[in-house]
């Protein structure tokens, strides 16, 4: 909040802009009681605890695209990548989601959320970082059958 000089208040959304992004992690990782660490200035790694006493892994790194917008992604692996995995299934089900969506990388399932680092709320960044763990927990507990990641 910031008091205008006649005495009225203003509320603004906290833009990630005005923070670093790995200290943000940090605040999360403290303010939900998981674990956090520092990977390097762009990226950090949080333990996001969830319900019936799991944890879920999620990394947030700042990016740059080919088009010069920097960008934050959240993401969190579910498993390897097996040639038994329902891709179909794991399409159809990016459109019951709000921020995240499945992925492939480096030969694995992931779940991942990316937004504009220009204009993004601490609000949305929580929606993004609890809706990725939130999913690839349940589908790590649904197709490996275990807590992984």
């Amino acid at each position: 909040m910031v008091i205008l000089e006649h005495g009225s208040e203003y509320q603004y959304p906290l833009n990630i802009n005005f923070m670093d992004l790995v200290e943000y992690m940090r605040d999360f990782a403290l303010e939900v009681g998981g674990q956090f660490s520092e990977y390097d200035k762009n990226k950090s790694i949080i333990v996001v605890p969830l319900e019936q006493g799991r944890f879920q892994t999620v990394i947030a790194y700042k990016k740059e695209e080919a088009s010069k917008r920097t960008m934050i992604e959240i993401s969190s692996k579910i498993c390897q990548y097996k040639d038994t995995l329902n891709l179909v299934e794991l399409l159809e089900e990016n459109s019951n989601l709000c921020h995240a969506k499945f992925a492939l990388f480096e030969n694995y399932l992931k779940v991942e959320a990316v937004a504009s680092y220009e204009g993004i709320t601490s609000e949305l960044l929580k929606e993004m970082i609890m809706e990725v763990a939130e999913v690839a927990d349940h589908w790590e507990q649904r197709l490996v059958g275990i807590d992984v990641h």
